[in-house]
């Protein structure tokens, strides 16, 4: 379980395939009270034949150091990690948070990004009326209440409640002061009117029954990112553990240049 130190923070990864394999290196960036698991999926297909990077964000999983303020901050953190495994280029892939960052990183290093795939995220934070009263309920509430709430909502109906229970509770354990802080991060996250800077191909993969970030938010990011491929697939927020062969399937055809 290798581990870098950057800026005070202890940072887990996975490093994994061929340093000569098809390919430039993808890099697995995951979301909110998330950690790296949430790619078993991907790792175990692309790690065959290409070089995989995926790491636990600081204070999740098992990364240690405090909560992000901004999303540039794990955007250096990511950018810190590719210089330690001199990695000059690559395909982030992130997911919701994730996909923030990886934004954050083809805006402010394009150099540095041959594609890039964002997974159920955004580029500017727009709250649905009811994930309005949640960010105003935040600090009235119990702390595993506000995490249950926004999780349960991540998954699409029909989801099977005991995995739900099982990603509430692995949320609930990333530390309160992480969460919180993340969560002020993404609320001031945008980016929008600069999405069309992005001049990489581009997939944006989303949830049809997303309610988090629904689908007409995403749809404004593809309108103006030049070079967008949008693919919808029937699933809520939580696309990598919802539906990870499919999400995985259009992975490889967008890598590879065949979708």
């Amino acid at each position: 379980m290798p581990q870098l130190e950057v800026d005070g923070a202890v940072l887990t990864y996975d490093d994994e395939g061929p340093r000569d394999g098809d390919g430039v290196p993808l890099v697995f960036v995951h979301g909110w009270t998330a950690d790296r698991h949430r790619w078993d999926h991907q790792l175990e297909h692309f790690s065959a034949k290409r070089r995989v990077v995926r790491l636990d964000l600081r204070g999740h999983g098992e990364s240690g150091g405090a909560g992000a303020r901004t999303i540039e901050e794990p955007a250096r953190d990511v950018l810190a990690l590719l210089d330690h495994l001199e990695i000059d280029r690559c395909v982030p892939i992130g997911h919701s948070m994730g996909g923030m960052i990886a934004q954050t990183i083809a805006l402010g290093h394009p150099e540095r990004v041959e594609r890039l795939v964002l997974v159920n995220s955004i580029s500017r934070m727009t709250y649905s009326r009811g994930r309005g009263l949640l960010m105003a309920a935040s600090t009235l509430v119990p702390f595993k209440l506000f995490v249950a709430a926004n999780i349960q909502r991540a998954f699409a109906p029909g989801y099977p409640r005991e995995e739900v229970r099982r990603h509430i509770r692995a949320s609930a354990s990333t530390p309160r002061e992480v969460v919180m802080t993340c969560y002020s991060a993404m609320r001031d996250f945008d980016v929008l009117d600069r999405v069309g800077e992005i001049r990489v191909p581009t997939l944006l993969v989303h949830g049809y029954h997303d309610i988090q970030l629904p689908v007409r938010q995403m749809l404004r990011m593809a309108k103006a990112c030049p070079d967008a491929e949008v693919r919808i697939i029937d699933a809520g927020h939580e696309l990598p553990v919802e539906k990870p062969a499919e999400l995985t399937a259009a992975l490889d055809r967008f890598v590879t240049g065949r979708s």
